[in-house]
């Protein structure tokens, strides 16, 4: 057991702002709260007029410190790409497989079930970014990966894995079969690089999706006589949203129009990171393709989007100034909701008793001081 005192600053727990605070540790979660004493505690943090947050919580990760998932799925390959993320207080991650062959989908599958086994600290589960998606709203998605769902690999994607199983796909080119299917067995579905229309996207929610793939990209529009996918997901109360808030994907006034629609319980950060997250912004290879790096921004040579250089920490910093909303409430988009749409409410993504002992130190302005994942510190920035 331990104990931790919190002091000089704002520290989020239980949902409420606290000046000062002992979190008591043990086994990886928080098993009480208290104030502050003269008794000694095992270790003082001083916030120094900064912020302790619950930890981030990011659903799509295609890579970071130089790793790309696709191009390393090993555990390995896993461990590296989380440490780089726990540098920017992310402490449960998905790693995200960009479209791939059927194999790769197996090797993915099987290399976060590795490393979780391993004991990797914040690896939470995987994505999988297609290849099931529309080729009309590919992306930087390789067309000739793309294909339909079948039942060997819905079989594949529902077999019994150690973490959550998290499917992007094109809710018009599959069956509301084939989706309950697959949210029947706890994948959980979210509808992205879609053509579907405002119709095709409802019928995909009520047969299992909850979740829109970084929100405006890769989709239909919303239009005043043709909703789309857009407009879909804003309409439903029930729908979770992720969204790439780096000043690139989503122009700041949709990502305020958004986060009024959906409010805090609903939208979700996420990075959409490459490579270059943790690794200095340096280009890397997609599908035999250069990718380059400019002021965070990922494209081919044809300035097609590729993912991002965005961090959590960065997505936080970047929303609340665009939005100019609580910090308590951006804190949510980046850990609370994005825990309660991967089903893991009950165990993490808010600091509070019985949850795990995942959080973030920020100084004034928002930079990553300390990221703690289950009780222990696995980055300082005192110590580079």
């Amino acid at each position: 057991m331990m104990a931790l005192d919190i002091q000089n600053g704002l520290a989020l727990i239980g949902g409420e702002l606290r000046a000062s605070a002992r979190l008591v540790i043990e086994d990886g979660k928080l098993v009480a709260v208290e104030d502050v004493t003269a008794q000694p505690a095992d270790q003082v943090i001083d916030l120094k007029g900064g912020w302790l947050l619950p930890g981030f919580v990011d659903t799509q990760v295609n890579g970071g410190g130089g790793v790309l998932f696709n191009d390393q799925p090993s555990a390995a390959g896993v461990a590296a790409i989380a440490a780089a993320h726990a540098q920017f207080g992310t402490t449960a991650l998905m790693p995200t497989l960009i479209s791939d062959s059927v194999e790769a989908v197996a090797a993915a599958l099987d290399a976060v079930d590795d490393a979780i086994a391993q004991g990797v600290a914040g690896v939470v589960g995987v994505h999988i970014e297609g290849p099931f998606i529309n080729p009309a709203r590919k992306g930087i998605h390789s067309e000739e990966r793309l294909r339909l769902l079948d039942d060997a690999t819905i079989a594949l994607l529902t077999a019994k894995r150690r973490g959550v199983v998290m499917l992007t796909l094109a809710p018009e080119l599959a069956s509301a079969e084939q989706i309950a299917a697959l949210a029947a067995a706890g994948v959980v579905l979210s509808a992205g690089h879609t053509n579907a229309s405002y119709e095709q996207a409802l019928h995909g929610f009520d047969h299992g999706i909850t979740g829109v793939t970084h929100l405006f990209n890769a989709m239909t529009p919303l239009q005043h006589r043709a909703p789309g996918v857009v407009g879909a997901a804003l309409d439903r109360d029930d729908v979770f949203c992720g969204l790439i808030v780096d000043g690139v994907h989503v122009a700041p006034a949709a990502v305020r129009l958004a986060c009024r629609v959906k409010g805090a319980d609903r939208l979700m950060l996420v990075t959409d990171a490459m490579p270059g997250v943790g690794n200095g912004g340096q280009p890397f290879m997609l599908d035999g393709r250069p990718i380059y790096v400019r002021d965070g921004k990922c494209t081919d040579a044809a300035g097609t989007l590729a993912g991002s250089g965005l961090d959590m920490a960065s997505a936080l910093r970047n929303t609340l100034a665009m939005t100019g909303l609580p910090v308590a409430q951006v804190s949510a988009m980046a850990s609370a909701t994005p825990a309660a749409y991967l089903g893991l409410a009950e165990h993490m993504g808010r600091l509070a008793v019985g949850q795990a002992a995942d959080f973030v130190v920020l100084d004034a302005e928002m930079a990553v001081q300390q990221t703690w994942i289950g009780g222990t510190c696995r980055y300082s920035a005192a110590s580079e």
